[in-house]
């Protein structure tokens, strides 16, 4: 007996999950887990990144403000030499502001002359030993912090001389005030970063975080390296915690700024979502690769197979649309939509083919007409106005009369020939008589004298004559055509050639500017060929197929093939004569 096919099926699916499932399910559960130690270090190494940037930034950031104080000092200097006032500080709020321990004018030996602020921290200053500029150091000059024991606050000065009046203008801050004014865009006091901004005696001006309350210890990593004007980052552990340490220099005073914080605690929640994210790969992996055959085999290749056959249904192929693609109720609902939409679109073509035939048919008719009637009565009447101006002529004695009707009779004759080549387009009397080798080689000729362009006019094989409206319609195709090259090529040659082979070819040929080719010939009206849409439609009505070769500045190639079978031979091979 056969197995049952079940079994096959379940002993096929099993070895799939052996092969296949199960060995990438536990390759992405060892690269899931592996990439967790990764991803610590990656983020670790990103957070000390960031704290070093942060840190330089900060630094940058205190460094402008000490060169923003010592401008003012200077742009205070230039104020005190333009006046004669040496007895009171003429100073604006926002050069002021910057200045929390106030403004002193000072004689060279550091004594007091006049202040903003209380005499007793500036006497407090003299009394330490505070370092002031001098003629040695005539440019502003940071003191070393003090402590001023009124307000238990530290204070810096910074100096320059007067030198026109051997005063020295010098002005008190506070380091804690600066920092915390600049640091607070940075570093916010909800933070969990711990900031030191140290002295060159490594004596804390201000400190803030977690950690600020504990002694910072002179070895601690980071102190000495930003003291010698290093900037980095290093790693200590702190109770079983590892903290990441930032430090820069702050150039102006020799500071150095310190920050550390646990590291941890930025991607903390994100490491925990990554070591959870594993467990649950499995039933999505499984999930995922059902649900991608589903979709591979359900939707995408009917839907590819019915794209293809969308595309044969676009270039006119109305048999392709109707083999099965398959697939779901919605795909296989819309193949019937496009089924019956092709057969409506089918039926709606072949009654337009059949109308535009019915309109050529009658244009050409009227066409005919036009041209008849031009030559029996207006060619006739232009030609007896002319014998009658010739006339005239012999009557009129007076030069200047003779004259003018020799103008109207010139008028007339060209009148004349502008009609019969307006005859000869509208009906081409050499394809009725002399065929449609002759009637193509006259046209090429005219065009040619008529728009200045080298037209060849080529013949290959034996003619046969075709039925007329065959005949009549290939001469159209080459009509247009040739005025397709005088009006858009930009052409200075061309070739205008008949093929009588098993096929019957009709091929024009320029070498002008050329044209970008649509995709396919149905776009001809959208991009404005609609010439080449005329073409197209009168190669269809007599069974022709239409070939179009162009590229921008390379010329056009068209062409128009023909099967010949016994029903398009109506006479015998033609001898033509020499029309040259």
């Amino acid at each position: 007996m056969k197995k049952p096919r079940a079994s096959f099926l379940c002993g096929l699916t099993v070895q799939v999950l052996a092969i296949t499932v199960l060995p990438l399910t536990l390759l992405l559960l060892l690269i899931a887990f592996g990439s967790v130690s990764l991803h610590q270090k990656d983020m670790r190494a990103l957070v000390g990144e960031r704290d070093e940037r942060a840190v330089k930034a900060a630094a940058a950031a205190l460094t402008s403000e000490l060169h923003h104080r010592a401008s003012n000092i200077s742009n205070l200097v230039a104020l005190a030499e333009l006046s004669d006032n040496t007895t009171s500080i003429r100073a604006t709020n926002d050069l002021a502001s910057d200045f929390d321990g106030g403004l002193a004018y000072l004689d060279m030996d550091g004594q007091l002359i006049t202040s903003t602020s209380s005499s007793d921290l500036w006497n407090w200053f003299t009394q330490n030993k505070i370092l002031f500029a001098s003629s040695s150091n005539p440019g502003p000059v940071f003191s070393a912090p003090i402590l001023d024991q009124t307000s238990n606050k530290i204070f810096v000065t910074v100096s320059q001389i007067i030198a026109s009046r051997n005063i020295i203008v010098a002005g008190a801050f506070s380091p804690d005030a600066l920092a915390k004014d600049t640091l607070s865009t940075a570093y916010p006091d909800n933070a969990h970063v711990t900031i030191f901004l140290l002295d060159p005696s490594q004596q804390v001006l201000f400190s803030s975080g977690p950690l600020s309350k504990e002694k910072l210890s002179h070895d601690h990593p980071g102190v000495r390296e930003a003291l010698r004007g290093e900037s980095g980052t290093t790693y200590i552990k702190q109770a079983k915690v590892e903290h990441v340490v930032a430090y820069s220099p702050i150039t102006p005073t020799n500071w150095a700024l310190i920050t550390e914080e646990e590291w941890e605690m930025v991607v903390s929640p994100s490491l925990q979502l990554t070591q959870v994210a594993p467990l649950v790969v499995v039933p999505a992996f499984i999930l995922t690769l059902l649900a991608l055959w589903f979709v591979a085999t359900r939707i995408v290749q009917p839907l590819q197979k019915l794209e293809s056959k969308a595309s044969a249904l676009a270039g006119g192929n109305f048999e392709s649309i109707k083999d099965p693609v398959g697939g779901i109720s919605e795909i296989q609902q819309l193949q019937m939509e496009l089924t019956e939409m092709s057969r409506k679109v089918q039926a709606a073509q072949e009654g337009l083919h059949d109308y535009i035939g019915a309109i050529t048919s009658a244009q050409e008719e009227e066409r005919t007409r036009l041209a008849r009637e031009l030559h029996d009565d207006t060619i006739q009447a232009v030609i007896a106005l002319k014998q009658r101006l010739q006339l005239a002529q012999t009557l009129v004695k007076d030069q200047n009369g003779k004259q003018s009707l020799k103008n109207l009779e010139d008028l007339a004759e060209q009148t004349i020939e502008n009609l019969r080549r307006l005859t000869r387009a509208l009906r081409p009397i050499y394809l009725e008589d002399l065929g449609l080798v002759t009637a193509l080689e006259m046209l090429g000729r005219e065009t040619s004298q008529n728009n200045h362009i080298n037209i060849e006019f080529e013949k290959i094989g034996q003619e046969r004559r075709l039925p007329s409206e065959v005949e009549l319609s290939l001469y159209r195709i080459a009509q247009e055509a040739l005025n397709n090259v005088v009006h858009h090529a930009k052409a200075k040659h061309a070739v205008l050639a008949i093929v009588f082979n098993e096929e019957i070819k009709l091929e024009v040929k320029d070498d002008g500017i050329g044209f970008t080719m649509p995709k396919s010939p149905t776009d001809f009206a959208r991009n404005g060929h609609f010439g080449l849409l005329g073409i197209r439609e009168r190669a269809d009505l007599i069974g022709g197929r239409l070939e179009v070769q162009s590229e921008a500045g390379g010329g056009t190639s068209l062409s128009v093939q023909l099967a010949r079978p016994s029903s398009l031979q109506r006479g015998k091979n033609i001898q033509h004569p020499d029309l040259s």
